[in-house]
């Protein structure tokens, strides 16, 4: 999926053009790296690029501008987290790039919804399990690694990603010695839900006995 995107901020012409070159600079400003190519993610790249990886139900969703930089936020109740501790049963919030819905500004233009093709999109009452990227430097946000690539979904116990988990498997290895059949079953799939704690606990294991590191995972 190589598609081309470009952030963009569109505010209904006024006169205050300054305006309106400052929310497009700082929509070029923090829009991510993966805005511009969907590189395809398989799962031990993500776990691989992951700065934590959180599971839990999303509570809540706003949307604002900060520094003139529009933003989403995501709040969190943590079941689970990895790579990072996040205390469970409590809240974790992040921002990622973009406006849930167009928003009127004090001299009465409005600033559009943004979009960016792939980013993850969120429901309030969905579980999910997340592979969050590091916040980015200068405007501290965050998105899944691979974009929506990096946000599983759950139905019941099953989970998938917006790409119905395709080729979330394809070109990685595991030493089939440290698999259960379970997990084996499951990354012989080349699409489709899987078993939400299936993966999870796989990933878990991954991290903690540093499969990447040791080459148990390639």
């Amino acid at each position: 999926m190589n598609r081309s995107t470009r952030p963009s901020v569109p505010i209904v012409p006024g006169r205050h053009a300054l305006l309106s070159v400052v929310f497009i600079l700082a929509a070029i400003w923090v829009a991510p790296a993966q805005a511009s190519q969907l590189v395809p993610q398989n799962l031990k790249q993500m776990i691989d690029a992951a700065d934590m990886v959180v599971t839990g139900k999303v509570s809540k969703v706003t949307d604002g501008i900060d520094n003139g930089i529009p933003f989403t936020e995501v709040t969190m109740h943590v079941d689970s987290s990895i790579k990072r501790e996040v205390a469970a049963n409590g809240n974790y919030s992040f921002r990622q790039y973009g406006l849930l819905k167009a928003r009127k500004m004090i001299d009465g233009r409005y600033l559009l919804a943004t979009k960016i093709e792939g980013m993850a999109t969120w429901t309030v009452g969905e579980k999910v399990t997340t592979f969050l990227n590091k916040p980015a430097s200068r405007s501290g946000m965050r998105t899944p690694v691979g974009m929506a690539q990096g946000k599983f979904t759950y139905s019941g116990s099953q989970a998938a990603n917006s790409f119905d988990n395709r080729n979330l498997f394809k070109g990685m290895t595991v030493d089939p010695s440290v698999l259960s059949a379970r997990e084996s079953a499951m990354l012989a799939k080349p699409a489709g839900s899987v078993d939400g704690d299936v993966l999870v606990n796989l990933v878990k294991r991954a991290v903690k006995e540093q499969w990447i590191e040791k080459g148990v995972m390639r």
